[in-house]
């Protein structure tokens, strides 16, 4: 499939991170785009802001007419979270339309392109995200479609200027529904392999094979980053000529020296194959965040981005919203809102929050993402939220899912063992931060739409608004 074959594009789920970063490459090539979500957000509106036409409801009768007219011309770009009743899909099926997953679109786009795939079931956004920020601020003529909004970037697409003779092109190469094998990428990182979407793969066994697959097609003569801490099984198929790398916060080819918590800033120097770096100083907190920069730092060093911009492009970077992002401090509070939707990835955030506040009262505030996961992680949810001093949790965000009977976000709540834990609607949490300021942070986690909390709360916080009554 050549895109120059096509005319104009139709995006079924515009709204998602991943589908409205290719909607805006291809508004930034020229192409006519429009699309379809069920949900109007921040992101939708940004779009239409951008010049991309998008409604809201599943009706045939708003397909654009230019789409109607031009068939042959149309390419619908389909993300896997349409459900399979769709009315709009099911008549753009019937009537022949070319019709895509958004992972193939990114493979075609990237197919000529020198490409850093970013995989992993924790930490590909911001690493992703941190690789391009590190080429683009180094001046590389580069690309990125990102699973996230790069602060620096203010989105999360970056469009190079097309003066190379071959595009470098970053990219996060998501797991979910073996879509990353579509990637064949010149350099890949692989920050993690724990496992998640069970309800795609079955078991870990299955998305360790599909972590292969992926590896297997890196190009020959490329580049392999590969988490120390990963089933040593992925490299099974890995290509004769890939140069393997593993990498960690203290063991492997590449690692991290003299690490220091000095206020928000992580200092460190990097141990790399390819040249050590001393007085990396890296502004947005954690200890997984140390790890995903030092994987970015490796891939710069493969692009022969000089040591002095590697240095100055790591204590730019702003970071990317949703990923400890600060969102309050002051009155004596600080409020930092997080993407964590997995164990792991809570039990990363929460070390690193206690490294920085330690001897302080933590409040998390936390939204199960998914029935499926809720369910097969439920006793590690309620390991790794028994960390909190306070923990409140919401009902499940069921995103794709249909609710599971006996599911609750009471599985995870009756195992926590902090001192205080109780259930909350989001209205309720409101209220309850208007009463109550017994605590120092306050953390909100979770995938679904509980950043929907963060202004009302970063109000409340603004205008010392607990203990009204």
């Amino acid at each position: 499939m050549r895109l120059e074959n096509y005319s104009y594009i139709y995006f079924l789920g515009i709204g998602g991170i991943g589908m409205s970063a290719i909607a805006r490459w291809f508004k930034a090539k020229g192409y006519p785009v429009w699309g379809y979500d069920k949900t109007r957000t921040s992101l939708t509106e940004a779009l239409e802001g951008e010049g991309i036409a998008v409604h809201y409801e599943d009706d045939v009768a708003q397909l654009p007419e230019e789409i109607l007219r031009h068939q042959e011309k149309t390419l619908v770009v389909l993300t896997p979270a349409i459900p399979a009743e769709h009315t709009e899909w099911a008549y753009l099926r019937e009537q022949g339309y070319a019709i895509k997953k958004r992972s193939e679109v990114l493979g075609i786009i990237t197919a000529s392109a020198y490409t850093v795939a970013v995989a992993g079931t924790h930490g590909k956004t911001t690493t992703s995200s941190i690789v391009a920020h590190l080429l683009h601020h180094a001046g590389v003529d580069c690309s990125a479609f990102l699973g996230g909004i790069a602060t620096n970037l203010n989105s999360n697409l970056l469009i190079g200027k097309g003066e190379a003779d071959r595009e470098v092109v970053v990219v996060e190469a998501d797991e979910y529904d073996r879509s990353f094998l579509t990637l064949f990428p010149d350099v890949a990182i692989v920050t993690s392999a724990d496992p998640d979407h069970l309800d795609i793969y079955g078991d870990k066994e299955e998305l360790i094979r599909t972590f292969q697959r992926f590896i297997s097609q890196i190009k020959p003569g490329g580049h392999l980053f590969l988490h120390e801490a990963t089933d040593p099984r992925l490299t099974a198929q890995v290509q004769e000529g890939v140069r393997v790398y593993k990498y960690s916060l203290d063991s492997g080819d590449a690692y991290v020296q003299q690490l220091n918590i000095n206020g928000r800033w992580f200092e460190f120097d990097a141990v790399s194959p390819f040249g050590d770096l001393q007085g990396l100083r890296l502004g947005v907190p954690g200890y997984h965040n140390t790890e995903n920069t030092l994987a970015a730092v490796l891939t710069a060093q493969v692009l022969q981005v000089p040591a002095q911009s590697i240095k100055s492009g790591v204590e730019t970077f702003a970071g990317v919203k949703r990923r400890f992002e600060f969102v309050f401090e002051g009155n004596g509070k600080v409020y930092i809102d997080d993407y964590a939707h997995h164990p792991k990835e809570i039990d990363a955030f929460m070390g690193s929050l206690r490294a920085l506040y330690p001897n302080k009262r933590i409040k998390v505030i936390f939204q199960p993402h998914l029935f499926s996961r809720t369910r097969d992680f439920a006793d590690a949810f309620a390991e790794s939220l028994s960390k909190a001093d306070e923990l409140v949790l919401l009902d499940i965000y069921p995103a794709r899912e249909k609710p599971m009977p006996g599911v609750t976000s009471d599985m995870i709540l009756k195992q926590v063992t902090s001192p205080v834990k109780e259930l909350m609607s989001k209205e309720e949490v409101v209220g309850n931060l208007l009463k109550n300021g017994d605590f120092d942070v306050l953390a909100t986690l979770g995938a679904g739409d509980i950043d929907t909390l963060v202004k009302p709360l970063k109000n409340i916080l603004e205008n010392k608004g607990y203990g009204l009554e």
